[in-house]
């Protein structure tokens, strides 16, 4: 966020993909309930382009209780089928977030930080300004209207702050009461990437 002490706070979006922030993605652990973390495996190469995080292999791992888990995208003819990044489970195993709160009657939810960061950002500004990318894949306005609203903005920061001090913690009892299994993924299948190419 930009900010001008001669004017108001500022926020120009520029395009990016919610899928940036699922390279860490904190979530509920399947067997302790407790904080895990869902990350590329190991020794993967960096990706070139954002889009290629929705193919990578991941592993979910927990610290606490030694949990590890394994995900590789599936196939259908001749393309993997990548995750579906939304809602409040993760796209890969299908977890509920651990970063997520009640908030204005609806649940917020974030994937890590630099996830919170940016929402923070983008909704305390006064002046949000559109990059010229299409909607259709960009983040920001493919967000919730209850998020835009101005009258909910003080909520909405609040939510923020309680998603970070979340991210401090990682006990089963830290658990946010909104962090369960809801089966809430805004669609069945995700991104198709033939050998070759992408969709």
């Amino acid at each position: 966020m930009n900010t001008d002490s001669s004017g108001p706070a500022r926020h120009h979006d520029r395009g990016g993909w919610l899928v940036r922030f699922t390279d860490r993605i904190a979530v509920v652990c399947p067997r302790c309930g407790g904080r895990a973390l869902v990350v590329p495996r190991p020794g993967l190469a960096t990706p070139k382009y954002f889009s290629e995080l929705l193919f990578q292999p991941r592993r979910l791992a927990c610290a606490g209780c030694g949990a590890v888990d394994g995900w590789e995208a599936g196939t259908r003819g001749a393309g993997l089928v990548g995750a579906a990044p939304g809602g409040t489970e993760d796209p890969f195993f299908r977890r509920p977030l651990w970063l997520q709160t009640r908030c204005a009657g609806h649940v917020l939810w974030a994937y890590n930080t630099r996830h919170v960061d940016e929402l923070a950002a983008y909704t305390a500004a006064r002046l949000r300004e559109r990059g010229g990318a299409s909607p259709t894949m960009a983040m920001f306005p493919r967000l919730p209207a209850w998020m835009k609203r101005a009258e909910n903005r003080a909520k909405v920061l609040a939510g923020l702050e309680a998603l970070r001090d979340l991210d401090r913690r990682s006990a089963a009892a830290d658990r946010s009461a909104s962090a369960h299994e809801r089966g809430d993924r805004p669609r069945q299948y995700g991104a198709l990437y033939f050998r070759g190419g992408s969709y």
